[in-house]
């Protein structure tokens, strides 16, 4: 079976959004090789034999970066390009610079994808808690109280380093007190789900349109035993759910959170918090105003580069007088 890889070269600063838009055109994953990301690495255990090396050394980009996203089979690459190359152009718009803004489509095995993302991806520390490991690295945490979440990425977005990701889990340790009931909603590689349970959120029911996502999550779950159980789904956002809990979690597209957050809000308790991501800049104000709409309380805004993060929480009855 062979999937389409479309790659977009461009600029370090468009690669958030040019990432949104492979991910919205229905890629289900997307590889980053950004020359920027050399910078931050530091030596490692990145030898084809386990030895310390030092990542200037390693072959990389010198300048800009190429986003590839793969979009699954019977996908018809003619169609999707000159939409996509359109959206990238369009990036100048919101005071990004796409170039050189190339767009370009090839065809890829099975077998390739599963070697594929192991170049580029490699231990990143998100939080004071929080480090994502892949599963092919020995790392060892380096400090009392580090989490590690190993991850293998597979087919499904999330693998912990995108901007996204990052707020996401930073807004989780930001919140969770320990014993909470939580939904992750559109959950891919799982990387939320599993990160809130070893944060201490006590159940947790996570829920993807995609079934790929979904085993994606699975055999996560399986590389963080102490993580614990989490109870999986295939659902299209909280459609049908009918359940009250504290935190509602999504790191999505912001077209898709709209229809969430008054199905997040029948969802939460009283006090119950709604963390959300995926919002690119010109879309923040839209969110806000959703939130606002529906009673929401908007605690805390967070961003990195041209992403969002929120925090909000449904109102209790005293707030409510």
């Amino acid at each position: 079976m062979e999937w389409t890889a479309i790659k977009v070269e461009t600029s370090n600063e468009a690669v958030e959004a040019v990432s949104s838009i492979l991910t919205a055109a229905g890629a289900n994953g997307v590889q980053i090789d950004n020359a920027a990301d050399y910078q931050q690495l530091t030596a490692g255990r990145f030898g084809k034999h386990g030895e310390i090396v030092d990542p200037a050394t390693l072959p990389h980009r010198q300048h800009g970066a190429v986003l590839t996203g793969y979009f699954p089979p019977q996908t018809f690459a003619p169609e999707l390009l000159p939409e996509i190359k359109q959206r990238v152009d369009q990036l100048n718009e919101f005071g990004l610079d796409p170039s050189p803004a190339k767009v370009a489509a090839d065809e890829i095995k099975d077998e390739q994808w599963a070697t594929v993302w192991q170049k580029y991806y490699h231990p990143v520390r998100v939080t004071n808690q929080l480090t994502v490991v892949p599963r092919w690295e020995d790392y060892q945490p380096q400090q009392r109280g580090e989490k590690l979440i190993t991850l293998d990425p597979g087919m499904a977005f999330g693998t912990g380093t995108h901007p996204t990701t990052k707020l996401m889990l930073q807004a989780l340790t930001m919140v969770v007190r320990g014993g909470e009931s939580m939904i992750d909603v559109g959950t891919g590689s799982g990387v939320l789900s599993i990160a809130a349970k070893l944060l201490g959120v006590g159940h947790v029911a996570a829920y993807d349109i995609d079934e790929v996502a979904l085993r994606s999550a699975r055999e996560n779950l399986a590389l963080n035993p102490a993580a614990g159980e989490v109870e999986l789904g295939v659902n299209s956002l909280l459609d049908g759910i009918d359940t009250q809990v504290d935190l509602v979690i999504a790191n999505i597209l912001a077209e898709i959170i709209v229809p969430l957050v008054p199905q997040a809000r029948k969802n939460l308790k009283a006090g119950g918090k709604l963390l959300l991501s995926g919002i690119i800049a010109d879309k923040e104000p839209l969110i806000a105003d959703t939130l606002k709409k529906n009673d929401f309380i908007i605690d805390e805004t967070m961003r990195i580069d041209d992403w969002f993060g929120i925090i909000a929480h449904r109102p209790t009855k005293e707030e409510d007088y």
